[in-house]
């Protein structure tokens, strides 16, 4: 047996914003100074072996990574394995060299570090990320992904401190992503605010058919009880965490009436540079559920991002109270079922209802490159107001200096239909004194 015995980095959980991520341990930049964390053999403390043997056994790694027997991955393998399929990971970057994602990961982008394309990753989050969406599967070692045969295509937006400073960052990254071939975006990260850029952003992935998922957003790193932003989005499949084994809601897990589905977040093993951890978080149940929108556009590569998150939405495993209900949403994703379910096309996004908490007037998105792209400035963050705590990113609100440059057009808009107005009432009335 090949035995990959790197230590697991038991990290912190981050007390700077932007990350939907639990990680095992004491949490280290708020309590020990910013000191490294404790490796601990990878043995310890997992639960223990299983009492028979499973197919998913192979090293250490593999045998614990229980959410793959959870959900059936092996019967979702039988339709698909996500070949075709390119996954945006919208996160610290990726390390493209880890022995799970060799081959797996594309020419990306880094919006931190301008000579960086987004192939290493300081954190180690995104590459956990990554592992859980394509982690290899042409061996029994390490980490697989729910589509071993997608494709990564990195985009880095978070800082060595796990942060983005304005979400307009995020917004470069999603309307990048969109115009390199991304077909499903994950967004494992957030804040507490909204932000008009990134609500355009992710209508210009809607508007190009593209499948979006968030996390929900983690208690223990969050002001707010509220989901995230842009888990929160309408549109986005915003997704909650479960407890292992998937009976129950993970109590760290924030939820709410935009909560979309579960998926597992905790006793997890993740792929990190040089080795592996353990993680707990919504951060890595959403990766599960953009594996499974791969998986469905792999299976069906002409069918549309609404019908691939119709299908994920009407095949999740019930729980909590029947229906979608503001905990476990409509439920556990499901792999299998969303890939052999027979369902009733539909013509739009179902969760695509109701106007953006982000940006007013929702409605189509501008062609890239348009005023709502970022703007050369915003890369020194002079674009939006910077909100404090975990909310890392903008929330450009209502009356904030754009919004006022729309009030004096509209003003010059009724001056000029005023002096029409008048101008008609006088030709009428000439014409009418001539007659």
């Amino acid at each position: 047996m090949n035995v990959r015995s790197l230590p697991v980095r038991l990290a912190a959980t981050t007390a700077a914003a932007g990350l939907c991520v639990g990680l095992s341990g004491t949490p280290v930049l708020a309590e020990t100074g910013g000191q490294p964390p404790q490796a601990v053999p990878l043995a310890s403390p997992f639960a223990s072996p299983l009492a028979s043997p499973e197919p998913w056994v192979g090293d250490s790694v593999r045998a614990e990574q229980w959410h793959l027997k959870t959900l059936n991955v092996a019967g979702a393998w039988t339709y698909s394995m996500g070949a075709g399929v390119t996954v945006a990971v919208i996160d610290s970057g990726v390390d493209s060299d880890h022995k799970d994602l060799q081959g797996q990961v594309l020419p990306g982008l880094d919006l931190v570090d301008p000579d960086g394309d987004g192939d290493t990753d300081l954190v180690g989050h995104g590459t956990t990320v990554s592992a859980i969406i394509a982690g290899r599967s042409d061996d029994d070692a390490g980490v697989v992904g729910i589509a071993p045969k997608a494709k990564i295509l990195p985009v880095r937006v978070l800082d060595r401190e796990n942060r983005y400073d304005d979400a307009m960052i995020v917004a470069k990254g999603v309307r990048w992503a969109v115009d390199h071939g991304a077909r499903v975006i994950n967004l494992s990260l957030g804040g507490n605010g909204s932000s008009p850029a990134l609500a355009a952003a992710l209508d210009y992935a809607f508007a190009k058919d593209v499948v979006v998922v968030a996390c929900t957003g983690n208690a223990s790193t969050s002001s707010s009880s509220g989901v995230w932003y842009p888990a929160r989005e309408p549109g986005i499949l915003a997704v909650a965490g479960m407890e292992k084994d998937g009976d129950i809601l993970w109590s760290g897990s924030i939820t709410g009436k935009e909560t979309v589905v579960t998926a597992p977040a905790t006793q997890l093993v993740g792929a990190r540079p040089d080795g592996y951890w353990r993680v707990q978080g919504t951060s890595f149940a959403a990766p599960m559920v953009s594996g499974t929108a791969a998986l469905i556009r792999s299976r069906w590569p002409t069918m549309s991002a609404g019908e691939v998150i119709n299908r994920i939405i009407k095949t999740a495993k019930d729980r909590g109270a029947t229906g979608r209900d503001p905990q476990y949403g409509y439920g556990m994703v499901d792999p299998t079922g969303a890939l052999t379910a027979e369902l009733p096309t539909v013509l739009r996004n179902p969760l695509d209802t109701t106007a953006s908490p982000g940006i007013a007037r929702f409605g189509n998105a501008p062609i890239s490159g348009q005023a709502q792209s970022a703007p050369d400035s915003a890369a020194a963050g002079t674009v939006g107001t910077r909100l404090p705590g975990l909310n890392a990113g903008t929330a450009a609100r209502a009356g904030d200096p754009a919004a006022t440059g729309s009030n004096h057009g509209w003003w010059a808009a009724g001056l000029l239909f005023l002096l029409s107005v008048v101008a008609a009432i006088f030709t009428v009335r000439r014409f009418a004194t001539i007659a």
